[in-house]
């Protein structure tokens, strides 16, 4: 049986913003539907704790998690080390080292706004914009076509000793009782039976059921590492996307 108890969280409160796009707005009618499967994970086995384990930094550790996959499946991976993991998670979050207090998560919509203006370890975020979390084809489409979508989760106490996590009558999050906290992971994968993200240096798979429940905020990524190798996928309007996205700046 899992043991996630020790492991450390750190997504803060859900920040929306009105000018946040779209995904649906630039899938075509001409792309296919997603494939029944799509796993981007093959062949990683050197994940890393990205320090989630001692750091409440999980939303940097996403973006960790994002570049792997994404250089694995294209030039060959790259891992980015401990010490600018944590060098991030002090710019982007505001965490000072030595000074528990200031160890307090961080915002997925403000780390993705930074990475997209200041980069992140020579990665580059060319846009990103949001898939309905609980539309399954949007986020199949986002995993088939790119590689991954950027979650955050609404973890209940039951996710910290389930080998698969899967939604347990009476463990619900809703109470203070039942919830151990929110949750940043990158979702590389997925089948008929439900997702698999990436956290605390390994692969964790989540039902659907337990998607439904506790997922509650998703972010497509679009990667420079990953495009560039890949080009822009047929019956996606990235055209229209980058247009859209001047238009916000």
């Amino acid at each position: 049986m899992a043991d996630h108890s020790k492991m450390k969280l750190g997504r803060k409160a859900i920040k929306t913003d009105s000018r946040t796009l779209a995904l649906g707005d630039y899938l075509t009618p001409s792309l296919p539907p997603p494939p029944p499967a799509a796993d981007w994970t093959k062949g990683i086995t050197g994940w890393g704790m990205m320090l989630n384990d001692q750091l409440g930094d999980c939303t940097i550790a996403g973006v960790g998690h994002a570049v792997q996959v994404w250089t694995a499946n294209t030039v060959g991976i790259a891992t980015v080390p401990d010490p600018t993991i944590e060098n991030y998670y002090e710019q982007w979050d505001g965490y000072v080292p030595g000074n528990p207090n200031t160890d307090s998560g961080g915002i997925e919509l403000d780390v993705l706004n930074d990475w997209q203006k200041q980069g992140f370890a020579g990665h580059t975020l060319l846009v990103f914009a949001d898939p309905k979390v609980g539309n399954l084809v949007e986020i199949r489409q986002s995993i088939a076509l790119f590689g991954g979508v950027y979650i955050g989760l609404a973890l209940p106490l039951t996710a910290q000793t389930q080998d698969v996590w899967d939604v347990v009558a009476g463990g619900g999050a809703n109470t203070k009782k039942g919830s151990w906290g929110g949750h940043c992971v990158f979702v590389p994968k997925y089948d008929e039976h439900g997702f698999t993200c990436i956290t605390w240096g390994q692969p964790k798979t989540m039902t659907l059921a337990f998607w439904k429940k506790y997922c509650d905020e998703a972010h497509t990524l679009l990667g420079q590492d990953w495009l560039s190798a890949k080009g822009s996928p047929a019956g996606f309007n990235q055209t229209q996307l980058e247009t859209d996205l001047h238009a916000i700046r």
